[in-house]
């Protein structure tokens, strides 16, 4: 035989051999029962996960020719099959160290906290249906597992966070490198559900998820329900593919819609490195009934406000200590009024430091109405609206609402802000309205806050300090709070027309010039009511120039002659030459150092005191007529009730010499806390400056 002939033989049965010897490991592949190593596989797996797994159905292997896709070979090795695999009925267990764990207390959104239930982690951590695959058997040769189409049925995965942090999705990492590598390049979801349970956040929360096949931009939608610090939340949206969070260069696109309770949130955007969130890039629209109930979502404190909505530009760089976020260039309405501007964000962890906020707001046209949830001043249906129990009973005027000054010690907060008009019902001339907020420690300073006022202008230093007034023995237990604040107000009024501050006065009997006012307060408390109602200060007013009603004065006397020929002969203005008002307060109680009406007519002379714990007047009214009057009683009116219900009422058996003496009486009083307010009257000769000389002779 020819050497040639042998070779070729040769060759011949050894390709026969190699085929042969395929032929049959493949069909001991194909009849094999892979349920046999499902011991085998479980047990290495566990050891791998460090948590038990399991696969308790049936495990098969088959060998199919790949159809025509996108992940699908071309030529030659597009006729060669693929292995298969199979598995149903996977179970992958909870962490061994973790045991059952209970709940921290948080404050949720509303006054009192989420309650705390116990949390016992399930059984597993995740369950799947079944689970199928194809393995590229050359790319076995490069130590590479290469799988085009991974699918996942009817499969259930368990989040769980606990009060010390731990969680049960954080795997151990293997110390040893392997040389094989795995390269999965889609991956379809179909009927996955996810619960996530928070003892952070209060949160109970399922998702359903499920891949896209038809969208470009997006690769999975998601609906999910549940609570997150005791509120129901719902939601919906879709986002990017989930294998393209392996690519950390490509932003991940987000779109959702959120809502809890009555807050709603819209984002549309983007996501940089998912895993670790390096950055966010996204137009965020929310909607709510007060902007206080964003702090369970944001952990940012708000004040309480009307219903609200705005849209603006949310971007982010998040460190792994430091996170930094902007809302930008925002439009919005609370209430009736427009707000717009930027706001920064930092978590300042690095620093050990508490987070802070700054930026800077303005609004062309504020309603005065809108202000009112600030301080708790709107109507109890207004509370329940926005989320608020109706806390104010129906015979008090001040405000009684809590201030929640626990959140006030999460984050410090440096915001300016300006407003151009502020308005009621009708104009009310306030323009140009500023104030720098800060909240630092938990006190919050406004430095100052100013505006234009009816021609004149008003300055207001606030002080509020939210770290716990103590207790006030002369008030009720009640006001006596943990969370009391120490507040300290300082306000001055210059050159104010009052009669273009109240436009019912051009209508009125009363017209008045110019209104010079100071107060100096300082109290504890826990409301406007209960800081009212602890207050200690003073108070003064002065009112230079005007006019009142001559008819007026002569009801005010009881001049009954002069009143039946004034109405004949028909009423007539009176000049004011000067109004003075001062008072002390002590433990909330005003009391008249001085309070005078001098006009060419009459002097009148107001005394005794209101009660702002108790809301109410005991004030009297003594005229004092400077003229021949006919029939005159000459008696004092007394104004009593409540600032709700007040009283008018005369004392007609009074002599008249007991009126007449209230005028020396009057002008002994004393008058140093009205000089500032005169200095700081106009320039041409000043009523109140010839009264107060009068009064010191």
């Amino acid at each position: 035989m020819k050497p040639n002939n042998r070779i070729l033989r040769i060759s011949l049965w050894l390709v026969l051999g190699i085929i042969s010897l395929t032929a049959i490991c493949v069909a001991i592949l194909l009849n094999m029962d892979w349920n046999r190593a499902k011991p085998w596989l479980n047990e290495r797996t566990s050891e791998a996960l460090g948590r038990p797994f399991s696969i308790r159905g049936n495990l098969a292997l088959s060998w199919e020719k790949q159809l025509s896709g996108p992940e699908t070979a071309t030529g030659w090795r597009g006729k060669i099959p693929w292995p298969h695999l199979l598995a149903q009925d996977i179970h992958i267990g909870q962490p061994e160290d973790i045991p059952e764990k209970k709940p921290a207390s948080v404050p949720g959104p509303g006054p009192a906290s989420a309650p705390a239930q116990a949390m016992t982690p399930p059984e597993d951590m995740a369950h799947i249906n079944e689970v199928s695959f194809s393995l590229n058997p050359l790319a076995l040769l490069e130590k590479r597992l290469d799988i085009p189409l991974l699918r996942f049925q009817d499969s259930s995965l368990s989040l769980q966070r606990f009060a010390d942090g731990s969680n049960n999705w954080t795997f151990k990492k293997s110390t040893s490198s392997s040389p094989w590598r795995l390269e999965l390049r889609r991956l379809v979801l179909s009927q996955g559900k996810v619960h996530y349970i928070d003892a952070i956040r209060h949160a109970d929360i399922t998702a359903d998820i499920e891949s896209l096949t038809t969208e470009a931009d997006y690769g999975i939608s998601w609906k999910l329900k549940g609570k997150l610090y005791g509120e129901d939340i719902t939601g919906s949206g879709k986002a990017g593919a989930i294998l393209s969070l392996q690519n950390q260069t490509q932003p991940f696109p987000i779109m959702a819609q959120l809502q809890m309770g009555q807050t709603k949130v819209s984002v549309k955007g983007s996501v940089t490195k998912p895993s670790e969130l390096a950055a966010v890039d996204m137009h965020l629209q929310i909607a709510g009934n007060s902007m206080a109930r964003l702090y369970p979502l944001t952990g940012i404190v708000l004040p309480e406000t009307p219903a609200y909505s705005t849209a603006g530009h949310l971007s982010a760089t998040l460190g792994k200590i430091d996170n930094h976020w902007k809302y930008e260039k925002f439009t919005g309405k609370v209430g009736s009024s427009d707000l717009s501007g930027s706001l920064n964000y930092q978590t300042r962890k690095a620093s050990k430091l508490r987070p802070l906020l700054q930026g800077n707001m303005s609004s062309e046209l504020l309603q005065s109405a809108d202000l009112a949830p600030l301080i708790g001043a709107d109507s109890n249906a207004s509370k329940l609206k926005r989320g608020t129990p109706a806390v104010q009973p129906s015979d008090k005027l001040l405000p009684v609402e809590t201030f929640r000054t626990e959140r006030w010690r999460a984050i410090d907060a440096d915001v300016n802000l300006s407003a151009s008009k502020l308005i009621r019902k009708k104009e009310l001339p306030i323009h140009k309205l500023q104030t720098r907020l800060v909240m630092k420690d938990g006190v919050i300073s406004m430095l100052p806050l100013s505006f234009e006022l009816s021609g004149g202008q008003m300055q207001a230093h606030i002080t509020l300090d939210g770290n716990g007034g103590g207790s006030n023995k002369d008030t009720d237990s009640e006001s006596v709070h943990a969370h009391a604040i120490k507040a300290k107000m300082r306000v001055t009024a210059r050159h104010v027309q009052l009669q273009k501050f109240i436009p019912t006065l051009a209508t009125s009997k009363l017209t008045v010039g110019e209104v010079n006012a100071d107060a100096n307060l300082a109290a504890t408390g826990n409301s406007v009511a209960g800081l009212l109602a602890t207050s200690n200060g003073e108070l003064s007013s002065m009112i230079d120039h005007g006019s009142v009603s001559k008819l007026l004065l002569e009801e005010i006397g009881l001049n009954i002659g002069n009143i039946i020929l004034t109405r004949l002969s028909g009423d007539k203005q009176v000049k004011l030459n000067c109004m003075l008002a001062d008072f002390t307060v002590t433990n909330g109680q005003m009391n008249t150092r001085s309070f005078l009406i001098d006009t060419d007519e009459a002097l009148i002379d107001i005394t005794g005191s209101i009660n702002m714990q108790k809301e109410d007047l005991n004030l009297t009214i003594k005229p004092i007529s400077k003229g021949l009057r006919v029939l005159s009683l000459r008696a004092p009116l007394y104004v009593r009730g409540t600032f709700l219900h007040p009283q008018i009422s005369v004392d007609k058996g009074v002599l008249a010499m007991r009126a007449g003496g209230a005028i020396g009486l009057a002008l002994l009083s004393p008058f140093a806390a009205l000089l500032p307010l005169v200095n700081a009257g106009p320039d041409q000769a000043s009523g109140c400056g010839s009264l107060l000389k009068t009064g010191k002779k």
